[in-house]
């Protein structure tokens, strides 16, 4: 025989599940206030990874490079996840970002090319920050590190200004290749604010990270 519920305790059960539905509505969206706070700010707290967001727009930049190199922006290796750093990994790692950086003399695209905003490899030992990501991908992925795991990356630096950096996908968590930085460091590290990247399936599309105000030019210089 089935239990009645009277009207008051009905009335409870009722009030019950709709608090119950307004608590997960409420988790579901704190839960995405927090990712956008991990992508904002660095974070002891912060995961290893920075999860990717909606698809958004390429980089102006970007975009014109593709169209004058278009076999570097389209998916290189196999397609993994993560790197997994053994010895041999991260020497190559730590020696491509100390090389590149050496090696390039900083000089805004005004100076270099007259132009705001131009990507393109420092092949005269000239460029910008863009230019230094460009740079340290290609060798990484000659050295066969898959372009899954070499995420061109756009961030809001300490000042505020665009600027662009190599996020390297890997076991230990997404480490940023930086040419302002000397050491490697975690993304939750750097006291960058993550606004979009490239996506790990397809180098061509570009995802957001969080912070929603993009920069209009992403390199200033360094």
């Amino acid at each position: 025989m089935s239990k009645r519920i009277s009207p008051p305790r009905l009335l409870l059960a009722l009030a019950a599940a709709l608090l119950c539905a307004g608590v997960s509505a409420a988790s579901a969206q704190e839960q995405r206030a927090q990712n956008t706070r991990f992508a904002n700010l660095a974070s002891a707290f912060a995961p290893r990874h920075l999860a990717d967001g909606r698809v958004t727009t390429a980089p102006t930049g970007y975009v014109r490079f593709c169209a004058d190199h278009n076999h570097d922006c389209e998916a290189a290796g196999t397609g993994l996840g993560v790197m997994k750093l053994d010895t041999q990994r991260t020497a190559e790692l730590e020696r491509i970002n100390r090389t590149v950086n050496d090696a390039v003399q900083p000089e805004t695209d005004l100076d270099h090319y007259g132009e705001t905003e131009r990507w393109a490899y420092p092949d005269d030992s000239r460029g910008d920050c863009e230019d230094y990501v460009l740079e340290k991908r290609r060798r990484l992925i000659n050295l066969g590190w898959p372009s899954s795991v070499l995420l061109i990356t756009v961030v809001r630096d300490r000042e505020g200004d665009g600027h662009a950096v190599l996020t390297v996908m890997t076991d230990k968590g997404d480490l940023i290749l930086d040419n302002q930085e000397t050491d490697i460091r975690a993304w939750k590290d750097t006291g960058y604010r993550y606004v979009k990247r490239q996506s790990q399936v397809d180098p061509s599309t570009w995802v957001s990270l969080g912070e929603t105000r993009v920069p209009p030019v992403v390199g200033t210089g360094r």
